[in-house]
Parts: structure tokens; C-alpha cells; sequence
């Protein structure tokens, strides 16, 4: 059964833009809610299909005109998160548990059909990841709330939108030699973000409940081999080293001084773990909506803004 109304926090983002796209097709009026209407609205306008949008300015902890939002819809989705903490109240703490803890409690008292809440593959193991505590805490606050709450833990999510395979083929360009943490032996399984914008729509239209899902990609690869398949796409050839722990903690600390820090000392630690499917929870696959997109055939198609050439380079660049 589709929902009258669909309410989107973080819908900007790569992921916002792809659901947006997928339920405007399919009439779903959608309203998403932005902190600054002014550099985002030209982009979420653009999304879907015209009349099916309504775009809303406020701040996420303004619980009044939230709520007012929340007495119009039928599905709440949050797929606000962030990788690193920054001032003016933009950590872990406030955005992966204060704030969904306050959607979710919103969602119980105005009864909607269903309440989304985007967290993270492989939060279990990462204990000593802040990153990971705050998702796990995040989620609990979130059942405890909204009972029938659906929680989706992908794992890297990938497109031309992304912060992952254009930030390391932007390095990749630029770097004579690329840095392997733990030998690059860490294991993903990237899910495009069509694949999951697919997957929230279908939880959404089949009214799937109370339940944690891991969403993967079809391929399990490891970094160096992410890493090996990006330097083939945009023709470069970069020497691969193994960096130690104490010197990868290090030039983390360094990075952690930029406004946008390629590493900081929380992602070194989650790289140590393997960010596949448990095991302990259902999967995409197993709700029916396995991922169809295969990495290498995706980022292919936009891997030539990073070759020689540009869109006019040949076709040995595309030989994998």
C-alpha cells in the first residue's frame, strides 16, 4: 500500500535524492525537511516529479514545527548521519541518538504507518568506534520509542553522489602512492544507492515492520581490491603500501585539523572491521529486494571524469 505522505529528513543527500526520484515516480507525495532552503531547495526540487515535492525549512531539534509536519504524514524517514563530528552541535551524540530518539517518539504519537531510520552495517563489532556507539545507542532509543520501527544498516553506499569511490579517485589522480590500512585486507559489500532507494521503498510499500536489515551490494571486496578496481577505471597505475597502525593513527590526527578530514581516528578504527552480513539479522535479499548493481559497471560510468581525456579517453580504461 503506498503512503499519502512521506516525510524525509536528510533529503539531499545521495540517498534523499535517489528515494525522492523512486516515490514521486510512483505518486508518493514527499516532504523533506532542510536546514537551509536557500543552497538545498534547487537541488530537491529537481528530484521528482513536479507537485509531488513540498520542501520545508527548520531546524531538526525545532520540535514544534517538526511536529506539526509529523500530524500530515503517514511514513517518517531519517536518513541524517554523519561521518566525523564538527562544532555548533553537529556530533555523534546529537545527530545518530538525540535526534532520532525525537522522530521516533513523534512518529509513535502522531501513529504513523511506519517510521525508517537509516543506521550502519556492522555497528555490533566496532565497540570501540564512537561512531558505532552512537548508531547502536541511536537504535535503541529508537525501538524503545516506535516498537514497530524499521532500522536498515547498509553498508557503503556508493554513486556518482557519493563521498567514497570520488574522494579515492580524486587521490588516486593526485597521490604517486595510496596508503593500505590493515594491509587493505578490510572485507565491504557496496550497495549502489539506487539498490537501497529500492530497498526503503519496498519496506515502505510492502509495510515491513519491526525489524533490523542489513543491506549489502551483490560482491564482497576488500579495500585494496576497491582500491585496485578504481585505479584501473580511470587508467592510473599508484604504488600500494601498507601503512603501520602507529603512523596511520598519526597522520589521522593531522587530518582530523581540516573543516573535511579524509581520515580521522574513529574511521581508522572501524576499519579493522569487516563491513559484511552478520548473519544475525535478514538482508535486503532475504525481503525480496536483492541489490542488482555491480561496482565496477556502475562507477564505470562516471570513472571518466578522472581519466586522461575525460569522456573522450579510450576504451582500455574500460576493460574491467
Amino acid at each position: 500500500m503506498k503512503p499519502k505522505n512521506c516525510l524525509i529528513f536528510g533529503g539531499s543527500g545521495q540517498i534523499g535524492r535517489h528515494l525522492i526520484r523512486k516515490l514521486t515516480k510512483n505518486n508518493t507525495r514527499v516532504t523533506v525537511v532542510t536546514r537551509n532552503i536557500h543552497q538545498k531547495s534547487y537541488i530537491i526540487k529537481t528530484q521528482g516529479n513536479a507537485g509531488y515535492i513540498d520542501i520545508v525549512e527548520a531546524n531538526i531539534y525545532d520540535e514544534k514545527k517538526i511536529r506539526n509536519l509529523f500530524s500530515k504524514a503517514d511514513v517518517c524517514i531519517n536518513l541524517v548521519g554523519i561521518l566525523f563530528e564538527k562544532k555548533k552541535g553537529n556530533t555523534f551524540y546529537n545527530i545518530h541518538n538525540l535526534f532520532p530518539s525525537l522522530l521516533s517518539k513523534l512518529a509513535k504519537e502522531y501513529k504513523l504507518k511506519n517510521f525508517i531510520h537509516l543506521s550502519a552495517l556492522g555497528v555490533n563489532d566496532a565497540t570501540d568506534s564512537n561512531y558505532a556507539k552512537s548508531k547502536l545507542d541511536g537504535e535503541k532509543n529508537i525501538l524503545d520509542n516506535f516498537q514497530t520501527a524499521t532500522i536498515l544498516r547498509p553498508s557503503v553506499v556508493y554513486s556518482v553522489d557519493d563521498n567514497f569511490t570520488t574522494n579515492f579517485m580524486t587521490l588516486l589522480n593526485r597521490l604517486p602512492f595510496f596508503p593500505l590500512y590493515y594491509s587493505g585486507n578490510t572485507k565491504f559489500t557496496p550497495i549502489h544507492c539506487s539498490d537501497l532507494a529500492d530497498v526503503i521503498y519496498d519496506v515502505i510499500t510492502k509495510n515491513i515492520n519491526s525489524k533490523i536489515i542489513e543491506c549489502v551490494g551483490p560482491e564482497v571486496i576488500s579495500f585494496k581490491e576497491i582500491i585496485e578496481r578504481l585505479l584501473s577505471l580511470i587508467g592510473k597505475k599508484r604504488l600500494l603500501l601498507p601503512m603501520p597502525l602507529p603512523m596511520a593513527l598519526f597522520t589521522a590526527k593531522i587530518f582530523e585539523l581540516l573543516p573535511n578530514p579524509i581520515l580521522t581516528q574513529d574511521q581508522l578504527r572501524l576499519l579493522k572491521y569487516d563491513n559484511v552480513l552478520s548473519g544475525k539479522y535478514k538482508s535486503n535479499a532475504e525481503i525480496g529486494t536483492p541489490s542488482k548493481k555491480y561496482f565496477n559497471n556502475e562507477v564505470k560510468k562516471y570513472a571518466y571524469m578522472w581519466r586522461e581525456g575525460g569522456q573522450f579517453s579510450t576504451e582500455k580504461y574500460l576493460t574491467k
